[in-house]
């Protein structure tokens, strides 16, 4: 503890305490580089799938899972050391070093039931893991007074991107297996353009994932507000066609929190003018989407009439640091343990499928703010080469931009290094 102390005064950094022959395994996970991957080469290796492919892609998943652990962990540990010690963010180094302690020690795999064994592993430690983002989220909160603002942002977002990463590549391989191991699947049978490979939907119909999240949020709305309160209507107009590969839990996590914002804003703005008795019989104003198609991006806009972001939260809009909010966003997360099924992950434990996802974004009430769902949904639109902004008319409306590489050409947006080291 002496020690820890007088790390914490000289160079106001120390790692956690950890048994040595930890630390020297974890340096040689972290001497190794990341290797990014695409959208078109999971369809690509996945197309086709036979079964020395899936002990391929077996093998991939049990060396990078523990290198881009690895790469977190040296981050946390270069954390102020009164800001490491967090009790949130120590549980969420717990489970990390856990995570990487089980993955480091999975030996070759050589057979079809070596990979049924860790899948088993990857299903359990996805489950484990569900508490990180709250955990994170409550740890960053807490810790606002003690790092910048801006540091922490981007330890945040490192955080979140990697740990983005290693669920899909933990995903992919887990939907995989699963393919393989379907009574209909043929081995080395190429799968339709129609169908997913994987976790990849090879034909993400932007009007058509609008439509559902429209409709899912519109609904939280109804049983939020109640049935007598009306809700806006959702219009989607441009390029009704526009289609791209991509990964739907991703897309319609974005969509979702989007149109939710948008849905609640332009209720509640709405109801404020009701009780100034501004033409109290009027609709509210509808949410207007605009799909734009070209040759190498889909943009989508959403525009609402929702009264815009108010000043005093605008600076902290792309924050996980929400300063004055800070209190009540900390006592709402303490009511939200897990937050996969919010997040729009996979369901590891309770349903599985693709369809899975949207029906879970029920799962927070719309009132219950955790301050998540911008910052997050910006590090899900950036993971992929796209990009989410926003532009607030403070007393009209938002007008948010949405845009997505059509082609899957581009590799997933991480840190390769931990941050510190790469410095």
């Amino acid at each position: 503890m002496l020690f820890h102390l007088l790390c914490s005064k000289q160079a106001n950094a120390c790692q956690p305490h950890v048994p040595q022959a930890h630390t020297v395994h974890q340096r040689r996970w972290v001497a190794k580089e990341a290797r990014p991957i695409s959208l078109r080469q999971l369809m690509v290796f996945g197309r086709s799938l036979t079964e020395s492919r899936l002990i391929s892609s077996a093998n991939y998943v049990r060396t990078e899972l523990p290198t881009r652990i690895a790469h977190r962990i040296r981050d946390m540990q270069r954390l102020p050391y009164v800001v490491v010690t967090n009790p949130h963010i120590n549980e969420v180094y717990d489970l990390y070093y856990n995570a990487f302690d089980t993955f480091r020690r999975v030996k070759e795999i050589k057979s079809l039931e070596d990979n049924d064994r860790l899948c088993q592993t990857i299903r359990s430690t996805l489950k484990a893991h569900l508490t990180v983002i709250p955990k994170l989220a409550m740890g960053i909160l807490e810790c606002s007074g003690l790092m910048d603002a801006e540091d922490l942002d981007k330890f945040m977002n490192t955080i979140l991107r990697s740990r983005i990463s290693r669920r899909v590549i933990a995903e992919q391989h887990l939907a995989l297996t699963d393919t393989f191991h379907a009574p209909w699947f043929s081995p080395g049978a190429k799968l339709s353009e129609s169908e997913f490979i994987g976790e990849v939907f090879l034909k993400c119909v932007a009007k058509e994932v609008v439509e559902r999240c429209g409709k899912t949020t519109q609904e939280i709305a109804r049983r939020a507000y109640g049935p007598d309160v009306p809700i806006p209507e959702i219009k989607i107009d441009g390029h009704l066609d526009a289609n791209f590969p991509f990964i739907l839990s991703h897309l319609e996590y974005i969509i979702g929190e989007l149109l939710r914002n948008s849905v609640q804003g332009v209720v509640e703005q709405h109801q404020r003018r009701k009780d100034r008795d501004e033409n109290p019989g009027r609709l509210p104003p509808p949410i207007e989407i605009t799909i734009c198609e070209s040759q190498q991006h889909v943009i989508i806009r959403i525009s609402d009439q929702g009264g815009g972001v108010p000043r005093e939260i605008l600076p902290y809009m792309w924050s996980f640091s929400k300063g004055p909010a800070s209190e009540q966003l900390l006592a709402n997360l303490g009511q939200v343990p897990k937050l996969a099924a919010t997040m729009q992950e996979l369901q590891v434990d309770e349903t599985q499928g693709h369809g899975s996802s949207l029906a879970s974004l029920s799962s927070r009430p719309p009132n219950l703010r955790l301050g998540m769902g911008l910052p997050l949904s910006r590090v899900y639109a950036e993971y992929w080469a796209g990009s989410l902004s926003l532009h607030s008319l403070e007393g009209y409306g938002v007008d948010a931009f949405l845009q997505i590489s059509k082609l899957g050409n581009k590799n997933e947006q991480l840190t390769t290094r931990a941050t510190m080291d790469a410095i």
